[in-house]
């Protein structure tokens, strides 16, 4: 679904471990994105994080079965940890800004994360959600991808 986003207004391109904060410097009918603030999360590959194997616990300690418990996912945590970190950048840089309007392009578990995160006042000025990841894309794609 792609809409009209209207002059000054804020769209924020994320995924797990990169967001970027543009600004509508355009008009809704031309939008011209300028980049305002990129965010970077150093997340290495969860075997990369963590070497230890996962735990066993006993189930039951009369008969002596024991069970495994899932390996921890440090990968994901971080992508997680990050989105809040995202969600608390972007409430600033709304504050700060004061746009009519806001689009969010993120991949599904990350936009998910990143609802939970929003504070209200934030979520009152989405106007598009588009679950897609396009942090890889130039700014010139993203407008493509977004608003044409």
């Amino acid at each position: 679904m792609k809409c009209a986003i209207s002059h000054d207004s804020v769209v924020l391109v994320a995924d797990g471990k990169k967001a970027l904060f543009l600004r509508n410097e355009g008009d809704e009918k031309f939008p011209n994105l300028k980049t305002e603030r990129v965010l970077v999360d150093d997340n290495p590959p969860t075997h990369e994080q963590g070497a230890d194997r996962p735990g066993r616990s006993v189930k039951n300690p009369v008969v002596g079965r024991r069970s495994s418990m899932e390996t921890t996912d440090w990968h994901e945590l971080e992508e997680r940890k990050f989105a809040r970190r995202v969600s608390s950048e972007l409430e600033m840089f709304i504050k700060s800004r004061q746009p009519k309007s806001l689009a969010i392009s993120a991949p599904p578990r990350t936009l998910a994360e990143l609802r939970l995160a929003l504070h209200e006042d934030v979520k009152r000025l989405i106007v598009l959600e588009l679950d897609k990841d396009l942090t890889k894309h130039s700014v010139a794609e993203i407008e493509k991808h977004m608003f044409r």
